[in-house]
């Protein structure tokens, strides 16, 4: 369902320049700002609006001052009129201005999600407190904490709200469908991205863009524009969290095999975690490691054999599918040795009376009866939206005195989106592939690394899929592409301790370029 920042400098972070500079709640006093002039010469568009805040926070150990600029940024067409509002959120350091200082550039997915994700749960200066053990999120006030695991001891951040996410909108009589794409989308947070270095006179630091899920695509489609055209942005690396790059693994169209054997690692790791696995081994990786195994070699070829799959190939591959899974033998026949994962998340707690997550198989829920094929919902998603969208109007509207008179929309935001690309595959998202962008990027910048981070319980983006992803001909095997797994789903830093070896293991990516 879901299914991501100088001193001088900071001044023109307003990239279009704001109507309003809001007074900062610390001392340092209020940023003067110009109005637009592209903008003013249509009455119906205001001038974009930009609040300027300072703060202090410990980060990796170390104290930071640094300054808030949150709101819009106009994109504009070549006659310089405004047509969409991005808004974002930089965080940049105070102090000298240091030229090696990385800036780091994050997203979150969907598509039609805002950044609130990785802004309120994993990297920005605050953060929202849900239960670190797989536990339903509740009701407000939900604890908004200073985020010690923020990467802002080592780069500037900013966050962005891509075009009908969050307070990012259309502007006048544009068409918002205008951005809603997989190349449409990436052109402007391109866009966005070289107004920002132009404004804070940024070009020649260290850069990194990322996101997670939807936002990991979103990435690879990024880096195609902007090392990709003439204008070169060269990027020294992409983090990708939760990743899906090729479609095809998440598309459960008939005869298509490839999606149950990269499933099957990640239900692997759910029946282990849900004690489902009889002789269960020490640790999740254990198992899993076992499951890859399984899964590529006899799995694989029992599935692709199809019809010619003798009576005795099918009665070997049945018991070790049901110790894998955690499903019996007897359900697993029927589904023809095809689980689907809506099919999983219902069947395998089912004896207990409970669904498990998608997002995040930790995660339990009761559905309105127990007969069905697939649950009412996914509990690892209501679990934690109300604080994730409370803690983002909070810190928003209050912490940074940015506060639009528009609701902040946290997901869904976007229809209709245009799922095809320029070159490769078209026919849906089913058939969408953009890892070969990564796989050219890495070929042609020998600066460029990429960082990846699964969770085992993810089912939204199983890590299985990801590696096969990145694993294709085409793609350096010189080490530059890191992996790193963590012990929750597809937004592991909901989980304390995963939070803190996300960050570290990012500052350690980071600060290696």
């Amino acid at each position: 369902m879901k299914r991501l920042l100088a001193a001088a400098a900071v001044s023109a972070l307003v990239l279009a320049g704001p109507a309003v500079a809001q007074n900062a709640p610390q001392a340092g006093g209020q940023d003067a700002a110009r109005p637009d002039a592209a903008a003013s010469r249509d009455p119906a568009i205001p001038p974009p609006v930009v609040s300027v805040t300072r703060h202090t926070g410990v980060f990796g150990g170390e104290r930071i001052a640094y300054r808030a600029v949150a709101g819009e940024t106009y994109l504009k067409d070549k006659d310089g009129k405004p047509l969409a509002a991005m808004v974002s959120y930089s965080y940049i350091k105070e102090g000298p201005v240091d030229p090696n200082r990385p800036v780091t550039f994050l997203w979150n997915g969907g598509p039609g999600s805002g950044s609130l994700w990785l802004h309120m749960g994993a990297f920005g200066p605050k953060r929202v407190v849900v239960p670190s053990d797989a536990k339903d999120d509740g009701a407000a006030p939900f604890p908004i904490i200073d985020n010690v695991d923020s990467l802002l001891d080592v780069t500037d951040i900013v966050f962005i709200d891509p075009i009908g996410t969050g307070f990012s909108r259309a502007l006048g009589k544009t068409d918002p469908a205008d951005y809603w794409g997989v190349t449409k989308d990436a052109k402007s947070i391109a866009e966005f991205i070289r107004l920002w270095l132009n404004d804070n006179g940024r070009w020649n630091a260290p850069k990194f863009i990322g996101g997670e899920s939807y936002g990991t695509t979103r990435s690879a489609a990024v880096i195609n524009e902007l090392e990709g055209t003439y204008t070169d942005v060269s990027i020294n690396g992409i983090l990708l969290i939760s990743s899906i790059l090729d479609f095809s693994l998440a598309s459960d169209s008939q005869g298509n095999e490839l999606g149950f054997v990269t499933n099957l690692p990640s239900m692997a790791a759910t029946a282990w975690y849900h004690d489902k696995v009889a002789n269960k081994p020490a640790t999740v990786e254990e198992f899993v490691a076992e499951a890859r195994a399984w899964a590529i070699g006899p799995y694989a070829s029992a599935l692709l054999k199809g019809n010619a799959l003798t009576a005795q190939e099918r009665a070997a591959i049945l018991p070790q599918l049901s110790r894998y899974t955690g499903v019996s033998e007897t359900y697993l026949s029927n589904a023809n040795l095809r689980l689907s994962p809506s099919r999983f998340y219902k069947e395998l707690l089912r004896d207990r009376g409970l669904t498990i997550g998608r997002l995040d198989t930790r995660y339990t829920g009761v559905d309105y009866d127990n007969a069905g094929d697939r649950p009412d919902n996914d509990p690892s998603f209501y679990g934690i939206d109300g604080a994730y969208t409370a803690a983002m109007n909070a810190w928003s509207r209050e912490g940074l005195k940015y506060s639009p008179s528009v609701v902040y929309s946290s997901i869904g935001g976007t229809r209709n989106w245009d799922w095809t690309i320029p070159t490769g595959p078209r026919g849906g998202s089913e058939y969408l592939n953009v890892a070969p962008y990564i796989g050219r990027a890495l070929r042609e910048n020998s600066g460029l690394r990429v960082w990846v981070g699964q969770g085992y319980y993810d089912f939204a983006t199983p890590f299985f899929g990801a590696e096969y992803s990145l694993n294709r001909p085409g793609f350096p095997t010189d080490g530059r592409i890191e992996w790193h797994y963590y012990h929750a789903g597809h937004m592991m830093y909901v989980r304390d301790a995963d939070l803190r070896k996300l960050s570290n293991d990012l500052r350690t990516f980071i600060r290696a370029r």
